[in-house]
């Protein structure tokens, strides 16, 4: 039992200033210190919040901050001219149907037709104030003081993450922040919820080898969380309320999140200028995305997202909005009045609120502190997903929390404004069910108006005979309208990158940037209507009660087998073939006046894979189309992120995970102390994971006899758990242990 009663005092070694791994058995012991996993704990309260009662008076943080008036000229201009243009088309729609009486039928389309014409027609108006407001005066960085006063952590969530990725881009923003000279100010923090061993052991690999090369005086620090209550939200919270005492600041980044120094640093010192504020969120770009379905993404949010950030950032002044990354935050306010309730009833429309970031942005504010965003700070990236089929399976994450905002919106004590944003997120998923709608009611008015024999005279009694008709030059007219509504925000973004040198010659230069421009366009028409689909099956999935899982993000730009295309996409194809067939009995017109829909459809399987083929992607960018600025140019901070995470992946290219844990005393000792202080258990509390786990452990004659029997999860358990290690480790081996090629335990630079 001596190896049992050292592993718990490593255990217990963990609250301690450092460990020292020379004091446990086993060969190649050395007399190297290891600094704590984690500082010492300094707690925040972090009290669950109340959604439908709120005292003003009582619990606000401090006074409501006071939007300015050119926020209010843009808020004017901007739902007011949205409101204009609805009444507009509302009246043209009426108009077109109101040739004869107006059946039930007709009444339901002009119904869908105005919601969804409200919807872009605010987008629109707020691109208009984006546009005008980037001509004529871009907006700029703040100034950087010579130094920072307070100090902020940078954390990092992780969640089964490609370790040499999230590591490699940590230790890149690390490098960004020290060459700026204020790195003195920050402290670095991964926190992770990963649930698979093998992830696990590789993450312990990769944070011991960052430790060894950037030294104890970079403040790198790591915590593994056993269970990821609450997901995301839990994890961050469980650090703001045991260390983020020690932080006035914290900069949330997500795990594809990169960030240059300066960047790091407009935040901080922005946030330091401003106490009145509560949240700062920056504009994030895609980067590194090589699939051609990913590179239009990149290339409509470099050349496009400018401008709509740009018209939120006008009207929403001090009430906006948080996208839960890239953004700093203020620590104690954070605590005091973001600690997230749980929704009454069963998932997917009760428990844990999964996309926490509006709500928390809601709460903030609702106490008094600003929220906004700086679109003049540069610097600010992330990664998107490759493929149409990794959208659909993050989006379906995101319509899920999105639809729970429904049950927010009447909460007590929002602003107006945090309401709006919740009415955002939550028609970016409606807005799909609500067009395809609309297209069935056109459908079947044209089929009742081609096939069904029209009553002109009805049983009550009329002077005038009820004709049903529609006016088809105003219903085109109508039509040019709702495209040139849709498309201006792209036309303002390609305007303003044209007028602007470094974009455009970033962009390959004026010719390629308008053919790519035109090829983004011809792309997202014919991705839409398979989009419209998915998130249409999204909503109607969790409407009727269906939960769904939250498995972390397809990050790498791998193909997917044309086999899981074609069973994902075989009804959207369907469908369009049916929409083709009914269309062509019904009207030719209708075949074109729908063709992009049906198109889209038909060819959704071939669209689908030629999108997630790299060789495309590649391909174009090789002409030169579909690039931008940071593509042509990487910024330091990409570049260094490619080639940490490339050495790291050979530090951490671990065999197996309990291989790696049972072969090198040195990395056990580390690891055992980095496990959460305190029993993992209480006595008797015997899971049936755990007692699975120890049964094969004794039953096993060997290590590889033990890993062979192990399921994931009683691995898992295993690597929490000091006790089944030490029996881990009392095994036979039955041939020299692998593991990690460049074993970063024996690296020292």
């Amino acid at each position: 039992m001596d190896t049992l009663t050292s592993l718990h005092s490593a255990q217990a070694c963990t609250s301690g200033p450092e460990i020292v791994p020379a004091q446990f058995p086993g060969p190649d012991r050395r007399a190297e210190v290891w600094p704590a996993a984690m500082p010492s704990e300094s707690p925040l309260a972090m009290p669950v919040q109340s959604l439908f009662r709120f005292d003003r008076a009582k619990e606000r943080g401090q006074r409501r901050p006071r939007s300015s008036g050119w926020s209010w000229l843009a808020r004017f201009l901007v739902f007011g001219g949205a409101l204009m243009l609805t009444f507009y088309g509302a009246n043209e729609m009426y108009e077109v149907v109101s040739v004869g009486a107006v059946t039930p039928l007709e009444w339901a389309l002009v119904t869908f037709f105005v919601l969804n014409f409200s919807w872009i027609s605010l987008a629109f108006s707020s691109a208009v104030v984006g546009f005008v407001w980037l001509l004529f005066a871009r907006p700029k960085p703040p100034a950087i003081p010579a130094k920072l006063k307070q100090r902020t952590a940078i954390v990092m969530p992780i969640y089964n993450e490609t370790p040499a990725r999230v590591f490699g881009a940590l230790e890149a923003i690390h490098a960004e922040v020290e060459a700026t000279g204020h790195g003195a100010a920050f402290d670095w923090f991964l926190l992770s919820d990963t649930t698979n061993p093998e992830i696990f052991i590789a993450e312990e690999h990769a944070f011991i080898a960052m430790r060894r090369r950037l030294g104890a005086a970079a403040r790198l620090y790591y915590r593994h969380r056993p269970k990821n209550i609450a997901r995301k939200a839990g994890n961050i919270g469980d650090f703001v309320s045991r260390w983020g005492g020690r932080y006035a600041h914290m900069v949330v980044l997500d795990a594809d999140s990169l960030m240059t120094g300066d960047a790091i640093l407009g935040l901080a010192a922005a946030m330091e200028a401003d106490p009145g504020a509560g949240i700062i969120q920056t504009l994030p770009l895609i980067i590194n995305r090589n699939t051609l379905f990913a590179r239009v993404q990149q290339f409509a949010a470099r050349i496009y997202g400018p401008v709509i950030a740009a018209g939120l950032t006008a009207w929403m002044g001090r009430d906006g909005n948080y996208w839960g990354h890239n953004a700093i935050i203020r620590t104690e306010a954070f605590a005091a009045h973001c600690g997230l309730p749980s929704l009454a009833g069963r998932p997917p429309l009760g428990g844990h609120i999964l996309s926490h970031d509006f709500i928390e942005a809601a709460l903030i504010r609702r106490a008094g502190y600003a929220v906004y965003m700086l679109p003049g700070i540069t610097g600010s990236f992330e990664e998107s997903p490759p493929t149409l089929i990794d959208l659909a399976a993050r989006d379906r994450r995101w319509c899920q929390g999105n639809l729970q905002h429904m049950r927010v919106l009447p909460a007590a004590g929002l602003h107006w404004a945090s309401r709006q944003h919740l009415i955002t997120g939550i028609m970016g998923y409606l807005a799909s069910p609500l067009w395809l709608l609309q297209l069935f009611v056109g459908i079947i008015l044209v089929f009742q108006a081609s096939y069904i024999k029209p009553e002109y005279f009805t049983s009550e009694f009329t002077l005038f005979p009820a004709f049903p008709r529609f006016d088809a030059e105003r219903s085109l007219s109508l039509f040019a309208l709702t495209m040139a509504i849709l498309l201006a925000p792209k036309l303002f973004g390609l305007v303003l990158s044209l007028l602007h040198k470094p974009t455009r010659k970033g962009c390959g230069g004026p010719i390629l940037l308008v053919v790519s421009a035109f090829l983004e366009v011809v792309m997202s028409a014919l991705l839409a209507p398979i989009q419209m689909l998915i998130q249409t099956g999204h909503v109607t999935h969790f409407l009727f009660g269906f939960d769904t899982g939250w498995n972390p993000q397809r990050r790498d730009d791998g193909s997917i087998p044309f086999s899981a295309i074609v069973r994902r996409h075989r009804s959207h194809v369907a469908m369009g073939v049916l929409t083709l067939i009914a269309g062509l009995l019904i009207s030719p017109s209708l075949v074109a006046w729908m063709s992009p829909t049906i198109m889209g459809l038909v060819l959704a399987i071939f669209i689908s894979w030629v999108t997630g083929e790299l060789i495309f992607g590649l391909g174009l960018r090789r002409i030169g189309l579909l690039i931008t600025p940071e593509e042509k140019h990487k910024p330091s901070v990409v570049r260094q992120a490619k080639w940490r995470a490339k050495e790291l992946a050979e530090l951490t290219a671990s065999a197996d995970g309990l291989k790696s844990l049972y072969a090198d005393p040195e990395f056990r000792a580390i690891h055992v102390a980095m496990l959460p202080t305190g029993p993992m258990r209480h006595r008797g509390d015997i899971s049936p994971e755990w007692a699975l786990a120890e049964a094969k452990l004794l039953e096993a004659e060997t290590i590889d006899e033990a890993i062979h029997w192990l399921k994931p999860v009683e691995r898992m358990t295993i690597l929490l758990d000091a006790v089944l290690i030490a029996k881990l480790i009392e095994l036979a081996g039955t041939a020299p242990p692998v593991i990690a090629t460049g074993d970063p335990l024996r690296q020292t630079g």
